[in-house]
């Protein structure tokens, strides 16, 4: 039995959703997402609650029953709540800025300077720099309300350049996230 899939979805008041054949709609306050039922996977609302349920109990089915609830809810939190990823961009001289265009241009060592474009849908905030230990932070916040281009989309920040394991961790990191230091080659 998949625990994940029995788990019942409560539908906040201010969120409406319709299934149509094999596909579901949500919509809310902050937008709306829509997402294709796998076959042998059923979705019923019986009193603002979403069950999720399975054809036969194949390993194929099972997989499918817990990732369409899991879908299906994270649909449901973020057209309610939203959904959002924090960045931090760590070094000496970094420097990270939006303009009003919602384009992200970073100063991250390069001889250059980097953009990145987010798709349609994605907010991203550069909120001001912070010192800590002669270090600059500058913390990027990334909002939207699909989780997976969310959670995309930092990755791909990210990506721009990532910590740095052998200089005092320069780089862009989530927050939280904890690079460990490397001494790299001790003459012996």
């Amino acid at each position: 039995m998949s625990r994940i899939g029995q788990i019942p979805i409560p539908i906040p008041s201010s969120v409406k959703v319709d299934f149509k054949d094999s596909e579901v709609q949500v919509e809310g306050p902050k937008g709306s997402l829509n997402w294709i039922i796998p076959q042998g996977i059923d979705a019923n609302i019986d009193d603002n609650v979403i069950t999720v349920a399975r054809a036969n109990d194949t390993r194929k089915q099972k997989a499918l029953h817990g990732l369409t609830r899991s879908l299906i809810a994270n649909m449901v939190t973020g057209v309610s709540d939203g959904f959002e990823k924090k960045l931090r961009v760590v070094g000496t001289g970094y420097r990270a800025e939006v303009n009003h265009q919602n384009v992200l241009t970073l100063d991250v060592g390069y001889s250059h300077t980097v953009t990145f474009t987010p798709p349609e849908g994605i907010t991203v905030a550069v909120e001001p720099q912070e010192n800590i230990d002669g270090q600059t932070h500058i913390p990027i916040t990334i909002s939207g309300i699909d989780k997976q281009v969310v959670g995309q989309v930092a990755a791909s920040i990210r990506q721009i350049k990532k910590p740095e394991t052998y200089k005092p961790c320069k780089g862009i990191r989530y927050d939280g996230e904890r690079v460990r230091d490397k001494e790299g080659k001790v003459a012996g």
